[in-house]
């Protein structure tokens, strides 16, 4: 069993997508647009150029997004995506790349359980935590 998130971007998945694959890497799985599907089935369907389903990875994860009822504006409140890096370096460049044109909600800096760690929203609003961990023992 595992938990994947489904993030609705709300008319910005594919900026979304292609965000990701260069600031943190992601490799697309697959991509659909609403007028990908069948032709009976696109009559209550929002803007068809618009992703109706879409899955990618980082790292190990995948993410499932969507464009959802294209609303204009995703609301990601109440949850955060963690980025677990393999070192100090590593959790900077993350940081600093989800960072831009988003909002730092705390800065990187050592924390009694990570060697870096920080908080930031993306440009489209998702909460991410990034940090190279301590080991504990």
């Amino acid at each position: 069993m595992n938990v994947q998130p489904y993030l609705s971007f709300e008319g910005r998945a594919q900026e979304a997508i292609d965000f990701y694959k260069s600031a943190i890497g992601a490799k697309v799985d697959v991509v659909m647009l609403f007028k990908d599907a069948p032709p009976d089935m696109q009559a209550n369907m929002p803007n068809k150029d618009k992703v109706m389903h879409a899955a990618f990875h980082v790292g190990d994860t995948q993410i499932m997004a969507t464009d959802g009822e294209c609303s204009g504006k995703g609301s990601f409140t109440g949850i955060s995506l963690t980025l677990n890096a393999g070192s100090n370096a590593e959790a900077d460049k993350l940081f600093n790349a989800l960072a831009q044109g988003g909002k730092v909600n705390m800065p990187m800096s050592e924390t009694f359980f990570a060697h870096r760690f920080g908080m930031v929203a993306d440009k489209f609003g998702v909460g991410w935590m990034v940090l190279h961990p301590k080991e504990h023992g």
